[in-house]
């Protein structure tokens, strides 16, 4: 049986770009810290081919885990928090519930990178919603609220709880309520 947090293939791209816009918001704080290592950009570059058709999600799927590893390699906690972004960026091919963790990891990023500003953390997620297409937000809007279903990255397990979890929830507050008719 699928998870609900899968979405369809059309919706995991669709929800890729987004994914990939909220990590690359940040990579250049995991840069900053280890300027060699491309690692985590080449997986926001994948992200987007995916997102455009270029990749299929197997390919993908084989690959999720090697940005990820990246974040081990830094001892700055906001760096480590940008290399995970792009680690559920590049998940979303595997499950689209990944989307959200890519942009709580970014906002958790760039929030540590400024513990002087209290507003960083909702200045990012504003930024983020700012930057969902409507497409990107019915597709997200298909997810499960955060720790309503267990199989999967929304389940009880890293993403639900902190600061990563008051990310999601915000962000899927955001999309519960109803948009402003365009003019």
């Amino acid at each position: 049986m699928t998870s609900s947090q899968s979405l369809s293939d059309t919706d995991r791209r669709t929800v890729a770009s987004w994914a990939a816009d909220c990590a690359e918001h940040v990579v250049h704080l995991f840069e900053e810290h280890s300027p060699g290592n491309p690692v985590p950009r080449e997986a926001i570059d994948r992200v987007r081919a995916y997102a455009r058709g270029e990749l299929s999600a197997a390919e993908e799927i084989k690959r999720r885990f090697v940005a990820g590893r990246a974040a081990s390699g830094v001892d700055d906690p906001a760096a480590a928090a940008a290399a995970r972004a792009a680690a559920q960026a590049a998940a979303v091919a595997h499950m689209g519930a990944h989307a959200l963790g890519a942009a709580a990891y970014a906002a958790k990023a760039a929030a540590l990178a400024a513990p002087e500003d209290a507003h960083a953390l909702d200045d990012e997620v504003g930024w983020q919603l700012d930057r969902m297409t409507d497409e990107v937000r019915r597709a997200l809007a298909r997810l499960p609220a955060l720790g309503e279903d267990a199989a999967g990255p929304l389940g009880s397990g890293l993403l639900a709880s902190g600061t990563l979890g008051e990310v999601i929830r915000a962000i899927q507050a955001d999309l519960r309520r109803p948009r402003p008719a365009a003019r």
